[in-house]
């Protein structure tokens, strides 16, 4: 078994000893994992240069990771699923499940919140798989100790691109991603040699023109400490500084070059070890495992299914079923030399065809494949979830997933899967209130999007649970179609939301979509050519049809968008103070109120209904969105306990959009 020993280190009561319902008390174990895997087993032939790492006396690979389970005290009140979820960059969370905000600061702690899923018996692990997540002595994040490739073995020697864009003037930035803000602050990735002339930085005013070299005087690996350049590998200096909106790439030669496919093989192993290992700390009570992984985590698992690593040593699944959330149509740098798997919105192996899971061919490259390929041939495919929001779409890719490239038509579906878009959402849950800055630092033209869509994503895990434990066919697909007409281009919607004048709306000749790259001959075997050639012609970019009212038709709308008090989108451009003016943030939307009463509209020229015109007042409004949860739930969209957090929801953004004036 490639978990050979699970050191415990601490076991103690969850939630101060709390009973959930049916399920009882829960207990949490926190523990290092060990691993050895076989470097000739057929079942990881997919992870990227596994055959260079060191082996031990019998021929494996050792390396280890950080382990968090959350169990019921007594396994048998559970219901016998485990959640195998993919920490998000090191940090454990349950937040879109319980309804527990975002942590303002990175934590240990797993707040229970409302408590749904140890209330439905879940069995909730982590199991660390990022080489570069900061570890720290009270464990707040959980990484991976990964195997590394002998600075000999590393040949032909290859960079890697680090992606900068700045919000504010800022004189140096840590060699590690820094798009998502506080949640970031990875470990910095050191060059080879500060000094080699290969080492170059790029710049560019928007995302795909061609870009312009830095001079090599007017940078350094250096860090700032009040004006000054301090020496300090981990960081890079621009004498003048980085300029707010433009897009910096810089690319060198890392220090150290672990296997970072190695964290796909610890969310499998980890899974089969608590599945069907005798020694699990969870006895015989998993019957079913489900994969759950959001943003960087859905593209990871998108990438995990791609390699076929869904198959242990033995032969058997691991996952059973995988909800895969607001991954859209990217992958990540999750298997490749000198990944990064912080990285975002860097073009690399995550932005490479294929994004729809059956076979296709690419008019692009001419190359012909499926993202489910390898399972399809070998086996052990589970059910899989795709869940994204209008932000996936918007930024350029989601659409990919489900597009025949061949006949710009719709891309079919395997039996296995369902796909949903959460209509006229953003990245993350809206929380209820207007504010332009966003938790990453960047500040949009528009109010952020307010709509909580997590009823939605609760109902998702349980209708997955459902159909791999019971086999009960769960909703029919819901996503933009060409067939049913609610399929259109961005610049479509643009040019159709025009008339709503206090809407900013992105530029149609600086919005990014998916290019094809092209990485270099050994990019099969997963070693890049940096910076990768972007061709001319990019793909696709489809996105959902809007209403009158500009909200989106082509998905599952919550009440607030079909009872509405305002027009919700999952674009947001940047607000002109920040540079890169017209370009799209990444992962938030807008939501611009309608107008308080018919004089408000009037004076606005608004061409939407005002609020009172639409309904008489604020408990008519919320009779309608009853009426609305209920059709919901009847659909299994929504869960019945789910109906009135609906109504709370909704009441709640009722309030700010009707006490909302425009400046």
């Amino acid at each position: 078994m490639p978990v050979t020993r699970l050191e415990i280190l601490k076991r103690s009561p969850f939630a101060s000893g709390t009973s959930f319902g049916d399920a009882g008390a829960y207990e949490r174990i926190d523990a290092i994992a060990h691993y050895e895997v076989d470097p000739g087993n057929a079942a990881n032939d997919g992870v990227c240069d596994l055959s260079l790492a060191v082996r031990n006396g019998e021929g494996r690979i050792a390396f280890s990771g950080d382990l968090t389970i959350i169990k019921p005290v007594e396994m048998s009140m559970g219901n016998r699923a485990l959640l195998m979820q993919v920490p998000n960059r090191g940090n454990r969370s349950v937040a879109r499940f319980n309804l527990t905000p975002v942590a303002a600061v990175t934590t240990a702690e797993v707040e229970p919140g409302d408590g749904f899923l140890f209330r439905q018996g879940w069995t909730v692990a982590w199991a660390g798989w990022q080489w570069d997540v900061p570890r720290t002595p009270d464990r707040a994040r959980i990484g991976l100790t990964a195997p590394d490739v002998s600075l000999n073995a590393r040949y032909p020697r290859t960079q890697m691109q680090l992606r900068i864009q700045p919000n504010v003037l800022t004189d140096c930035f840590a060699l590690t991603d820094h798009h998502v803000g506080d949640l970031g602050h990875h470990t910095p990735i050191p060059p080879l040699d500060a000094a080699d002339p290969a080492n170059c930085l790029l710049v560019r005013r928007t995302p795909y023109e061609a870009p312009e070299t830095v001079p090599r005087e007017n940078w350094c690996f250096a860090a700032s400490a009040d004006g000054a350049q301090g020496a300090d590998n981990g960081y890079i200096w621009l004498d003048g500084g980085f300029e707010p909106g433009l897009i910096y790439d810089l690319l060198y030669t890392p220090h150290d070059c672990p296997i970072v496919g190695a964290g796909m093989l610890a969310t499998r192993d980890v899974a089969s070890f608590l599945r069907y290992d005798e020694s699990s700390p969870l006895g015989s009570g998993v019957a079913h495992v489900v994969g759950e992984g959001q943003s960087q985590c859905g593209r990871f698992l998108r990438t995990y299914l791609h390699f076929g690593l869904n198959t242990d040593e033995t032969g058997r699944p691991a996952l059973d079923g995988v909800l895969a959330h607001i991954a859209g149509g990217r992958r990540g740098e999750f298997n490749h030399r000198y990944g990064q798997p912080s990285v975002q919105p860097t073009p690399s192996f995550g932005h490479l065809f294929p994004f729809a899971d059956l076979p296709q061919t690419d008019p692009m490259t001419g190359k012909a494949a499926g993202l489910l390929d390898r399972h399809r041939v070998g086996g052990n495919l589970p059910k899989i979830f795709y869940t994204d929001t209008s932000a996936e779409y918007w930024r350029g890719d989601a659409g990919l997933s489900h597009t025949d490239l061949e006949t710009g038509g719709d891309a079919e579906l395997p039996e296995s899967v369902r796909r949903y878009l959460f209509a006229s959402t953003q990245h993350g849950p809206g929380v209820a209130e207007l504010n332009e800055s966003t938790q990453f630092g960047s500040v949009g033209c528009n109010p952020l999007n307010v709509v909580d869509y997590r009823p939605l994503y609760r109902a998702a895990l349980q209708n997955l649970l459902a159909w791999v434990a019971l086999g009960q066919p769960p909703p029919d697909s819901s996503f933009p179609m060409t067939k049913n007409g609610t399929r259109k281009t961005r610049r479509d919607i643009i040019s159709d939301l025009a008339g709503i004048s206090v809407l900013s709306c992105p530029s149609a000749d600086v919005m990014t979509t998916m290019y094809p790259l092209e990485l270099g001959p050994d990019a099969e075997r997963g070693i890049l050519r940096m910076p990768p050639h972007i061709a001319k012609d990019g793909y696709p970019d489809n996105v959902s049809a809007v209403d009158a009212d500009g909200n989106e038709t082509g998905g599952v709308r919550m009440p607030d968008i079909s009872v509405p008090v305002a027009t919700h989108t999952g674009f947001n451009p940047r607000h002109p103070k920040t540079g890169g003016d017209g370009q799209l943030l990444e992962y938030v939307g807008s939501s611009i109120p309608f107008p308080k009463d018919r004089a408000a509209r009037e004076v606005a020229d608004d061409p939407r209904l005002s609020i009172a015109e639409r309904y008489a007042d604020r408990d008519d409004y919320l009779k309608k969105v009853r009426i609305a949860a209920e059709e919901l739930f009847a659909a299994r969209w929504l869960l019945a306990e789910d109906i009135e957090l609906c109504i709370e929801i909704a009441a709640s953004r009722y309030d700010i959009c009707a006490n909302f004036h425009f400046s």
